[in-house]
C-alpha cells in the first residue's frame, strides 16, 4: 500500500478508499489509483484488511439441492448482486438436508462477516453458534423456525391464486405432488392450494410424495397416469417447476395429452419452464428482489452488533400463463 501511494503521491488512506470505490474520493482520483494498480500488479491483501477493519467482506453462502435449476439461478443473482456491493459470496454448503454443526462453526473459521441461508434446515445448535458469536444470518426462500431474518415468497398466495385459475378453467378432480416434508416452502405451497379449494367446497383427491426432485415428480406423473379414466385428477399441483415438468413428461410418455386430458402446473419460474415442450404455467418468484432484500437486511445487521430485530419479508410472486392449463374462455 506504501509504494502505491507514492506511485500516486497520496495518502496510503486515499488509495485504500480509491480501491474501495468510497464515494468521498473523487472520480479522477479512483480512476487514477485503479489504473496504478493494475499496472503495478498490486491486489489488497484482505487478510489484513480483514485485521485492521474487523470485516472480511465475505458472505457465507449455503445453497439448496443443485438438482434443482432454482438453485442455480438464485446463486448467480446472489453472485451478482454481492459482487455490485462489494461483497464476496463463500459457498459453505450445497445441497438437501440440514445445516449441520461444522457447517456453521466454518462460518466462524473463515471470519464471515454474515451468511445468507436458500434453503438447507438451520439447526438449533448451528443457530445457537451464530448468535453467541454475533454472525447474523438471512435467510432466502425460507421461513425459518430459529433466530434469523428471513425473506421469502408469498408461497400461500401464489399457491392460491393457481387454485383460482383452475377453479376457474371447470376443473373437478384435484392432486398435488409434494416437495421435502419439512420445508417450510413446500408445506405453505400445499396449504394455500388446498385452502383455497376447501373454501370452494373441494378437496385434493391425491396427494403424492414428489421430494422435489425430477425422478420424484416423474413417479407421481406415472402414478397418475396409471389410475382409471373416472378417478384420474384433471388438474395437478407440484409444488415445484422442476417436479411439475416431471409430470408432464411422463403423462405424455403415457399417451394423455397436456392440458387436454389433464392440466399441470408449477411454482417457481425457473428459466426451463418457459420452454415449448413444457410451457409450463406457474408463479414465478422475485429472485432478483429477494436477493436484494435479503442483503439488505444482512449488510443492516452485520453493522448492528446484534441490536436489530429479526425480520420477516413475503414477496409476491407473479402468475404466468402458459399452455399447461386449461383456462376459462376470455
Amino acid at each position: 500500500m506504501v509504494s502505491l501511494s507514492r506511485l500516486a503521491g497520496v495518502a496510503a488512506s486515499t488509495v485504500s478508499r480509491a480501491l474501495k470505490d468510497d464515494p468521498r474520493i473523487s472520480e479522477e482520483t479512483r480512476r487514477r489509483i485503479q489504473a496504478l494498480a493494475a499496472e503495478s500488479g498490486y491486489t489488497p491483501n484482505i487478510l489484513a484488511r480483514t485485521l485492521s477493519s474487523g470485516r472480511s467482506g465475505l458472505i457465507g453462502f449455503v445453497l439448496g439441492p443443485i438438482e434443482n435449476p432454482f438453485y442455480s439461478e438464485l446463486l448467480l443473482e446472489a453472485v451478482g448482486q454481492a459482487a455490485a456491493r462489494g461483497l464476496r459470496l463463500l459457498m459453505l454448503h450445497a445441497g438437501a438436508g440440514p445445516v449441520e454443526e461444522r457447517t456453521a462453526e466454518a462460518l466462524l473459521n473463515y471470519q464471515v462477516d454474515g451468511c445468507l441461508i436458500t434453503s438447507a434446515e438451520l439447526s438449533s445448535r448451528a443457530a445457537s453458534i451464530c448468535r453467541d458469536h454475533e454472525v447474523p444470518v438471512v435467510m432466502i426462500n425460507r421461513v425459518p423456525r430459529d433466530h434469523a431474518s428471513a425473506v421469502s415468497c408469498d408461497n400461500v398466495q401464489g399457491a392460491r391464486d393457481l387454485a383460482a385459475l383452475l377453479l376457474t378453467g371447470g376443473h373437478k378432480l384435484f392432486a398435488i405432488v409434494k416437495g421435502h416434508p419439512t420445508t417450510s416452502t413446500s408445506l405453505d405451497r400445499e396449504r394455500g392450494f388446498a385452502d383455497h379449494l376447501s373454501a370452494s367446497g373441494i378437496d385434493v383427491t391425491l396427494r403424492l410424495d414428489g421430494g422435489s426432485t425430477y425422478d420424484g415428480g416423474f413417479a407421481a406423473g406415472r402414478v397418475i397416469a396409471e389410475m382409471p379414466d373416472a378417478e384420474r385428477p384433471d388438474a395437478i399441483f407440484a409444488v415445484a417447476d422442476i417436479m411439475a415438468m416431471a409430470v408432464i413428461d411422463a403423462l405424455r410418455i403415457a399417451g394423455l395429452r397436456v392440458p387436454e386430458d389433464v392440466s399441470v402446473v408449477g411454482f417457481d419460474g425457473i428459466a426451463a419452464s418457459a420452454r415449448p415442450a413444457h410451457a409450463l404455467t406457474t408463479v414465478v418468484q422475485p429472485r432478483a428482489a429477494m436477493v436484494a432484500r435479503g442483503l439488505d437486511l444482512l449488510i443492516a445487521r452485520m453493522g448492528s452488533a446484534g441490536t436489530l430485530p429479526d425480520e420477516r419479508v413475503l414477496l409476491p410472486g407473479e402468475l404466468v400463463l402458459r399452455s399447461s392449463a386449461r383456462m376459462a374462455r376470455g
